[in-house]
């Protein structure tokens, strides 16, 4: 079945949802990856320090991201690869949680983007034990790839909705949503404490 949409993955350098080190993005027209786009970015000061147990996760460090662009420099780019799209990622909460901390930890203004997580769709699609990034990539028939890799993240996410929606046999997100009982989010900004 034919679906329009942008998957994608962050990497933090620690627990605090500012903290953004990697971005993969991948764009899907008609059910098939029609780009990819990944890059490192550089953590807000104040939440710069990377942790033993996300190198671990990830493999990325300080050093790696010396001279990478900073939040506020990478977001136009960013905004542009996704354009108009529904955004969707496994466990969106923390992707949208990225975003939306990132934005205000450097003050720039929070896109307003629609999205849907592939991890409540599985769980409406697939009879498997854990809903987590490799099974239920694994259960849209995505093979191995190498979890925790932004742009290989986001490529898992955008099998499981392009294979959802075939299965759902829908032609859109709006579709597949309704199909499985969920909705599709919008991204708001982090309301500010007077």
């Amino acid at each position: 079945m034919p679906v329009d949409f942008t998957a994608i993955d962050f990497e933090t350098a620690n627990s605090h949802p500012s903290s953004a080190c990697a971005v993969g993005l991948v764009r899907v027209r008609s059910g098939r990856v029609v780009d990819r786009a990944e890059w490192l970015i550089r953590p807000p000061a104040g939440h710069a320090e990377f942790l033993p147990f996300n190198i671990k996760i990830h493999g990325i460090t300080a050093e790696m991201v010396a001279s990478a662009r900073t939040w506020e420099d990478q977001l136009d780019e960013l905004r542009e690869f996704i354009d108009a799209d529904v955004t969707v990622a496994h466990n969106a909460s923390f992707d949208m949680g990225v975003i939306r901390a990132a934005c205000a930890e450097t003050v720039t203004p929070t896109p307003r983007l629609k999205y849907l997580c592939s991890v409540q769709v599985s769980r409406k699609t697939y009879e498997i034990p854990s809903h987590r990034l490799p099974l239920a990539a694994e259960a849209a028939g995505f093979g191995e790839f190498a979890h925790h890799d932004a742009l290989a993240d986001a490529e898992a996410c955008a099998a499981i909705i392009s294979d959802a929606a075939r299965r759902h046999e829908v032609d859109d997100l709006v579709q597949l949503a309704k199909k499985t009982g969920l909705r599709i989010q919008q991204l708001k900004a982090i309301p500010l404490k007077l």
